[in-house]
Parts: structure tokens; sequence; C-alpha cells
């Protein structure tokens, strides 16, 4: 089996979260620190081919009305360089409302200030992925 690479995609941080082999849980998590593109889909391929990995979700921040803004569409871009680089597919998946979640999961665990900075994306990315594998299970 193949694992499913979720990606939460920012400008200076993209968090990452890998499911196990099974596809059924998260397995692992971690946070590329570039505000370059290159330099992030350059990592993201160097953990598709370490990881196995065989299908690749990514966050698609759409406003709360479910319009999409200017942000959605740099995610749409950067979706397409990932398809082309690794080969494999981007599925969208909505990811409103993530990092309010994200922060009030690290507020609860007592994550703050530069702690919680270098965290609240790989828990973003861990959100996306999860609703992913829950849509996939049913």
């Amino acid at each position: 089996m193949k694992r499913i690479l979720g990606i939460d995609y920012g400008d200076a941080r993209t968090g990452i979260a890998i499911s196990d082999l099974l596809c059924s849980i998260v397995g692992s998590t971690t946070v590329i620190h570039s505000r370059k593109p290159e330099k992030t889909l350059e990592e993201i391929c160097r953990l598709v081919k370490e990881n196995e990995v065989g299908e690749i979700v990514m966050g698609l921040p759409r406003n709360m009305d479910g319009t999409e803004g200017t942000r959605a569409q740099l995610c749409r871009e950067f979706a397409q360089m990932v398809e082309e680089a690794t080969g494999l597919p981007v599925k969208l998946w909505d990811e409103r409302r993530t990092t309010v979640e994200a922060h009030n999961i690290l507020s609860e665990h007592n994550y703050h200030g530069k702690k919680r900075k270098n965290t609240v994306d790989a828990v973003a990315a861990s959100l996306i992925l999860e609703g992913y594998l829950n849509f996939r299970g049913r």
C-alpha cells in the first residue's frame, strides 16, 4: 500500500501530514519552513519518494460563504506544480476552519508563542488529512 500525504500550504510554513500504511490515521507530521515555492516543492517531492506516497490531498482555503479568494488561487497554482513535479494527482480539500481548529487544539495542550507558531501548520495538515481519510473510509 501507498501512504497519503496532506498539505497545508502557506507563505512561510507548509504543514505536512503523512498517513500510516493502512491509510487509516495520520502517522507523522512535519513543517517545511520556506518562503520559496520551489524549495517547498523540492521538499514535498523528497517526502513523497521517501515515504512511498501514492496520493496527495491539499487544503483549499475557501471563504466561509464557499467562495474562493486570492489565497485559493495560489493554492490551486501550487497544487498544479506539485502534480507536475510528483506525477501524482492532487485532490483539493475544503480546509475552512482547520487553522482555527488547530489553534484551539494547541491552546488546550498549552502550546503558546513560538512553540505554537512552529506547530500549528502541521496540526492543520493533520486535520486536512484526517478529514480526507474519514471521507474515504465512508
